[in-house]
């Protein structure tokens, strides 16, 4: 299996009815999801003692392909605007998950003698949802 593919997608819709479009897919991906601690110790134990507390995941999309310019315009824009974007995990053209995410940033990279590329770095919005379950 060659990994999971993620999508991203921009609404073209309107907030009451939504429309959510693909502007781009990744080449390596890395996702993060983590949980913070809560501290319930007390004084008179030296042992910590923990409770979950927030969770929190993020995505970096290294070697983003974006199909055209307008599509590349339109995560710049929701990225300035602070509009969300819809992630899509995909595993063998099936997608299995998906999360509403802010843009944290966008970088490219213009290197001499090859392919010009385009990173980004998300947060997700709440919880990864499955779909299909």
């Amino acid at each position: 299996m060659n990994g999971s593919d993620f999508l991203v997608l921009v609404n073209t819709g309107t907030e009451v009815s939504p429309s959510y479009e693909a502007v781009g897919c990744q080449r390596d991906a890395t996702v993060e999801e983590a949980s913070d601690s809560i501290d319930n110790s007390c004084k008179d134990s030296r042992a910590q003692r923990v409770d979950p507390g927030r969770y929190s995941s993020t995505v970096s999309l290294d070697a983003l392909y974006v199909q055209t310019d307008a599509a590349y315009a339109v995560l710049k824009t929701a990225n300035r605007d602070g509009t969300k974007v819809m992630l899509a995990k995909e595993i063998e053209d099936i997608v299995t998950e998906i999360a509403l995410a802010k843009i944290d940033s966008i970088s490219e990279t213009f290197p001499d003698q090859a392919e010009a590329t385009v990173s980004i770095s998300f947060t997700i919005d709440g919880w990864w949802s499955e779909v299909g379950s």
